[in-house]
């Protein structure tokens, strides 16, 4: 008969190796990534996808992927960045480009830019440009413009209107939240500039930093997350604490 303290370290240890990678995560939580030590296994129907080598998340169903380029322009509400809310009174539906290689600000918005090393002055956009993808940031030729309209952050993709949407957190342990895209407002929190800086946050979402955000990379593109803890303290392995600010220069600068 094996001792019973060598049966219950044994028991110990299983629980600790497969109780928490057995759990179930919740509907659109998070189910695995680089560094990740929760739940691996989505509820029946649904399928953990990745979206970056730090971010699994699982959607209902077979996870697929597809992309819609905008082509009619539509009215896009003027505002005067910093408030978090205006009423529309004029419209952008196009703009040009510049010299510098980037397209010149629209009236009313603002570029959204990370202003900390090591992704000093990369610019907020989507993934594929102009479309409802993830959020990333890249090159200052491809900047995006935004402004914040009753607490929604609008992105104007080439006359259509974009909407930053947060994933909702699965469980109390989830430490960052993806953002991505969408043609549909978002209900989750509320996003502000204050002074210049991009803020976001929600009543059922505990954030002690407002203005906390997460650059993961994965090979080339750079992710960007909502840090749900403090700047600079806990930083998940592969990603680098950053804040976001608008600049309303006439073109996106390097």
């Amino acid at each position: 008969m094996r001792p019973f303290k060598t049966t219950y370290l044994s028991a110990l240890t299983a629980f600790l190796v497969y109780g928490v990678s057995g759990q179930t995560a919740g509907d659109y939580g998070q189910c695995g990534g680089i560094g990740w030590t929760g739940a691996t296994t989505c509820p029946a129907n649904w399928t953990c996808s990745e979206i970056n080598d730090y971010y699994s998340q699982c959607f209902p169903g077979t996870a697929t992927t597809s992309t819609t380029t905008a082509t009619t322009p539509t009215t896009v509400p003027s505002s005067t960045v910093g408030t978090g809310s205006t009423s529309a009174s004029s419209t952008s539906t196009a703009t040009t480009t510049a010299s510098s290689g980037s397209a010149t600000l629209a009236p009313g918005y603002s570029f959204v830019r990370a202003v900390e090393d090591p992704y000093f002055h990369q610019y907020l956009q989507s993934e594929v440009l102009n479309t409802p993808t993830t959020a990333v940031l890249g090159n200052y030729t491809n900047a995006a413009q935004f402004q914040v309209v009753n607490g929604q952050l609008i992105q104007n993709a080439a006359g259509t209107n974009l909407y930053a949407t947060v994933d909702p957190p699965a469980n109390s342990s989830v430490t960052m939240l993806g953002m991505t895209w969408s043609t549909t407002p978002d209900t989750l929190g509320t996003f502000v500039f204050s002074g210049d800086s991009l803020e976001w946050s929600s009543p059922t979402v505990p954030r002690p930093q407002t203005n906390a955000w997460l650059v993961c990379p994965s090979g080339t593109t750079l992710f960007i997350y909502i840090n749900l803890g403090y700047y600079d303290y806990e930083t998940p392995t592969g990603c680098s604490d950053e804040t976001l600010n608008a600049y309303t220069g006439p073109t996106a600068v390097p």
